[in-house]
């Protein structure tokens, strides 16, 4: 069985998942990794979750302040073995009633054009594709999107 717990980005389980993350993100964004990596810090990160599979941490996401009213969906990850089993949705939820709570109302994030599979979770998720912003505004490997969240 799958439980999300909410932690911060000192939990040793979280650090381990965003290392495996970094290293398949080197591999997919080749020679952009390192202009990616500069936006991926997990050390001002204070809301996260860890999926774990009967205690054994088998994904993970967080969400950080991007401006008043709004939190960036940062380090969505899941092991390569648990795929397609609707954890990084269940993940993303926990950081979207998470964020409601903490009286934000819309989520944006950035994910590459070499992630299908995060593109296609997050439109089943219903967020919308928009401009690129901030950092990624004129990076063509970007794509980013946005939801508007409701209780």
């Amino acid at each position: 069985m799958i439980s999300c717990n909410r932690t911060d980005s000192g939990n040793k389980d979280f650090q381990m998942l965003v290392r495996e993350l970094d290293e398949d993100l080197k591999i997919r964004d080749g020679d952009d990794h390192d202009f990616y990596a500069q936006f991926n810090q997990i050390d001002k990160i204070k809301h996260s979750i860890v999926a774990y599979d009967n205690g054994i941490p088998v994904g993970c996401g967080a969400i950080k302040v991007y401006d008043h009213n709004t939190m960036e969906v940062k380090r969505m990850f899941v092991v390569p073995r648990m795929r397609g089993q609707g954890i990084a949705s269940m993940i993303l939820n926990h950081l979207e009633l998470w964020a409601l709570e903490l009286n934000y109302t819309k989520c944006l994030l950035e994910t590459g054009i070499n992630q299908p599979e995060a593109i296609a979770m997050y439109k089943k998720n219903r967020y919308k594709i928009i401009q690129n912003y901030g950092q990624y505004a004129n990076v063509s490997n970007s794509v980013c999107f946005e939801k508007i969240l409701t209780e």
